[in-house]
C-alpha cells in the first residue's frame, strides 16, 4: 500500500510539475525583440560614450592657459575648415611664423 502512495504521488507531482516546465520556456523574449533591445543598448553605449569625450575635451580646455585655449580653438577652427589632414599654412605663411 504505501508503495502504491507513494508512486501514486510521484506521478502525480511530476504531472503537474510538467506543465510549469513549458510555461516557462513560452515566455522568453522573442529574437526581434531582443534585437530591438540590443539595438535600443547600443545606441545608448555610444551616447554614452560621445558624452564622455564631450565632458573630458572640456576638461581639458578649462586645465590650459588663456593663451594656449585661443591657440587651440584657432587650430580647431583652421582644422575643421579644410579637413584633418589639410591643417597647414601655406610655404610664404610659414617662413615668418616661428
Amino acid at each position: 500500500m504505501r508503495r502504491i502512495l507513494l508512486h501514486g504521488s510521484l506521478l502525480l507531482f511530476c504531472a503537474l510539475a510538467d506543465p510549469q516546465a513549458v510555461q516557462a520556456q513560452d515566455s522568453g523574449i522573442s529574437a526581434a525583440k531582443q534585437e530591438k533591445l540590443l539595438a535600443k543598448k547600443e545606441r545608448r553605449d555610444v551616447k554614452e560614450v560621445k558624452k564622455e569625450e564631450k565632458r573630458l575635451a572640456k576638461k581639458h580646455l578649462e586645465n590650459q592657459g588663456k593663451a594656449t585655449r585661443k591657440r587651440m580653438k584657432r587650430n580647431k577652427r583652421r582644422a575643421d575648415k579644410h579637413g584633418s589632414n589639410a591643417h597647414r599654412d601655406p610655404w610664404p605663411g610659414r617662413w615668418f611664423t616661428k
